[in-house]
């Protein structure tokens, strides 16, 4: 080994990328710079400019555990963007302070399960909740009391809205049984009802005028009422599922050329696409033809499940049934911006890009994630029509990169060149099941390999330049080999493409040659299934990790098992070679992350983040970072702070050295109260003994008082702990009773407060009563002596 080779010892979470949005309600702020995104028990706030969280109103890191299991049912923003009303699972409402995350009032919903819909007036003093019991309510917010009960509606409310004219005082509301309900908030008796839907009521949007309402629904139908007749004007059919229905302002400009005049809503639902109407004129204005969002699988499932509108930054939210954000500018239709609100579980993971500038993820969706490292923001890429399974990038070419799914397709990839997105730009047919595996060659990027649930491996030839600017490429598979009687879970290049290894679950990597798919061994040993192979940058080694908690390496010349390596409690499902080949690094399904030593076969260090199993991991170029995901959803980086740590350990010992000489020095110059400072500041008890033993040898009781009342509190607290200490030795309990007269001096006092108190002197109890009786006993005996010599001097003449 290399004298010169620096192994890694010690990484630390660099970032760490979460949930932010699992689903139900997101709210946008009226100045267009936050979300407010439902997510498990907490509502989170998402800066729309850094794609940051920046708050969290609910449960945070510092909450106990059974505030995990109250999570968020529905939550509503009042107008001015400083209150939020949320309804837990516990059936309790909380106000929220936005501004200071606090929570200001919670009280009990008194609804018979949970609640659906809440909303609140434009005043935020009035809010009403809709239930899953067919009642709705509204309350009087300064109170927090419930004013009227609601009827009128049937099944669980999908619609709860106040209409923004204050002279009308009117809430509109909608269930299961279609209908929509208007109610009269001052005295709670239905005003008005609209009947004219035959499913349920998605949404209602109200017009600028008061007058006009247009409500969609899954009876895939959009209709525009007149309030004041109570009637409908329009009735559009749309021939699609429908759930985000937003009026658009007069003022607004289309990518296209429109007639102004009629009342514009976009609406959006089961395909996926964004599409705006005149419901006035009954006539389709524009389509969307750029969507990230892929078409809902089944009839009657949903694609888009909600529109956001804000007229300050002029752009149009989409939320996605996947849980992704997408801002489009409503004057172009260009997407702005892009969140992953929940990745689900994250499968793959690769570095994509010069100097590792982008990071792939695949996750349980169809599209791609593709993240810029430096401030994390993400890009959507849409291709695949099925779940993406895994992902490899280029090593000559770092700008492709290969990704497979479940819908039996291979799909290259080419990073922009303002590295903004990524094309497909080659694409592959030729399985027959899913494909599980996929890899680049090490040396040259006119070479690729997949495996897939068809039992097959593929060998891809790849031409040698990429038009991104034209349609995907077919590229064809060179050769096809029947590899494995189950399914394969991994395969991977050797560093000079001569060898191809696979693993399956039929318990057996298999060695194959890359020029004609020839089988060049078989690697038996593990007790289950194997999750990953990779070979060694530097040796002649194969490493493969499985399903019975261990990881091997094998000998490529003689195809024996070289070392084994156990420590994981669950299955290996990744590994990757460190430090040249010296080093191992493995994923687990326990969601530990360890680092091992090849030579020694010892695990150097474990790091638990995860609190699910790890599914992927990847390793940067110049391997200062590791970023790991897995079952949890978490996208977790880890920064190699190996030579920091070192640095740091010589740097404290050389000023414990410099310390440990000042104390010496204090102590020969018979400085005694600064030298008691300074081994307290250093944490040795023996030396502080000594110290106050020298300072009461001399007298010098009232500087031993004055210099402990100087001490910070945490350094008191130490000493007491030490004369408690002290006192449990028969030879040290006068001093540690000096101590302890001066310390007990200041907290009955009030001048000291220490935390843990009782159970500190609980200690020190039995010893100080032992050590009265003993001198009891011993001022006892001094009397008896004395007695006896007063005694004998009459007799002593």
């Amino acid at each position: 080994m290399s004298s010169k080779l620096k192994l890694k010892e010690v990484f630390e979470v660099e970032s760490k990328l979460g949930a932010i949005f699992t689903g139900g309600t997101v709210e946008w702020t009226s100045d267009g710079k936050l979300f407010l995104c439902q997510c498990g028990p907490a509502i989170n706030l998402l800066d729309v400019e850094s794609g940051k969280l920046i708050g969290r109103l609910g449960h945070t890191e510092d909450s106990d555990d059974s505030a995990l299991d109250d999570i968020v049912v529905s939550f509503a923003l009042s107008a001015d963007d400083q209150h939020v009303v949320s309804c837990h699972k516990s059936g309790l409402f909380h106000l929220w302070n936005v501004p200071t995350q606090k929570s200001m009032k919670s009280w009990k919903s008194i609804h018979k399960g949970p609640v659906a819909r809440i909303a609140l007036t434009t005043n935020g003093t009035v809010m009403a909740s809709g239930g899953s019991d067919s009642s709705v309510r509204l309350w009087d917010l300064v109170h927090q009391s419930c004013t009227h009960n609601l009827i009128g509606v049937q099944g669980v409310v999908s619609v709860l809205t106040f209409h923004p004219d204050k002279a009308r005082k009117l809430l509109l509301g909608a269930a299961d049984n279609a209908v929509i309900v208007g109610w009269d908030v001052e005295t709670g008796k239905p005003a008005l009802t609209l009947e004219g839907h035959f499913s349920r009521v998605s949404s209602i949007s109200i017009h600028s005028d008061g007058k006009h309402i247009v409500s969609c629904g899954r009876d895939k139908v959009v209709i525009l009422w007149d309030l004041d007749k109570q009637c409908a004007i329009n009735t559009i059919p749309l021939y699609e599922g429908l759930e985000g229905l937003v009026i658009l302002p007069p003022e607004v400009s289309l990518p296209v050329q429109a007639k102004k005049g009629g009342i514009w809503v976009a609406v959006a639902g089961e395909r996926g696409v964004v599409r705006v109407w005149d419901v006035f004129a009954a006539k389709e204005i524009f389509v969307q033809s750029n969507s990230l969002i892929s078409k809902a699988k089944e009839e009657g499932s949903l694609a888009i499940t909600r529109l956001l509108w804000n007229s300050d930054v002029g752009a149009l939210g989409v939320v996605s049934s996947e849980h992704n954000i997408i801002l489009h500018k409503v004057d172009t239709f260009q997407c702005v911006k892009q969140f992953v609100g929940f990745s689900d579980e994250i499968l793959d993971i690769a570095y994509v890009g010069k100097d590792d500038s982008h990071l792939a993820v695949a996750t349980n969706s169809t599209n791609v994630a593709l993240y810029r490292v430096s401030d994390m923001s993400c890009t959507l890429l849409r291709g695949h029509t099925d779940l993406v399974l895994s992902l490899s990038t280029s090593r000559s070419n770092p700008k492709l990169f290969v990704s497979c799914a479940k819908d039996y397709c291979v799909r290259v990839w080419q990073l922009t060149e303002d590295g903004s997105t990524a094309v497909c730009v080659g694409l592959g047919q030729r399985h027959t099941a899913a494909v599980g595996s996929v890899h680049f060659g090490q040396l040259s990027c006119n070479i690729l390999a997949s495996a897939g649930q068809d039992s097959c491996i593929k060998i891809w030839s790849l031409p040698s330049k990429w038009d991104s600017e034209s349609a995907p490429v077919t590229i064809n598979a060179k050769i096809t080999q029947i590899a494995h009687p189950k399914d394969i879970n991994s395969i991977c290049f050797s560093p000079n493409d001569k060898l191809l290894a696979t693993g399956s679950q039929d318990k057996t990597a298999k060695l194959w040659s890359v020029e004609d798919l020839s089988l060049v061994g078989v690697l038996r040993g593990h007790r289950r299934g194997v999750w990953c192979v990779r070979f060694s940058p530097v040796d002649q080694m194969v490493l493969t990790t499985s399903a019975d908690c261990t990881m091997r390496l094998w000998s490529l010349q003689d195809l024996s098992c070289i070392k084994t390596f156990e420590g994981h409690d669950s299955s290996v499902v990744r590994g990757e070679f460190l430090s040249q080949g010296n080093q191992l690094v493995t994923g687990g399904a326990d969601g530990l992350l360890k680092l091992w030593l090849i030579k020694s076969g010892e695990c150097v260090s474990t790091f638990d983040e995860h609190s699910g199993r790890i599914w992927a991991l990847t390793v940067s170029t110049t391997e200062s970072a590791i970023v790991t995901g897995g079952a949890d959803s978490t996208l977790v980086t880890w920064k190699d702070v190996t030579e920091e740590k070192k640095q740091a350990a010589i740097e404290e010992k050389e000023k414990l050295t410099l310390q440990e000489q000042q104390l010496s020095n204090l102590i020969h110059n018979n400085e005694l109260l600064k030298a008691l400072k300074l081994a307290l500041r250093l944490q040795r008890p023996h030396q502080c003994l000594t110290i106050v033993q020298n300072i009461l040898k001399k007298g010098d009781t009232r500087g031993l008082s004055e210099t402990l009342s100087q001490l910070g509190t945490s350094q008191q607290e130490d000493l007491l702990k030490y004369a408690v200490l002290w006192n449990s030795n028969g030879k040290h309990c006068y001093t540690a009773q000096a101590v302890l007269s001066v310390l007990l001096d200041h907290i009955s006092s009030g001048k000291l407060r220490l935390e843990g108190l009782r159970a500190t002197l609980e200690g020190l109890l039995p010893y100080t009563d032992r050590h009265m009786r003993r001198l009891s006993e011993l001022q006892q005996d001094l009397h008896l002596l004395a007695f006896t010599a007063n005694c004998m001097q009459p007799h002593a003449s």
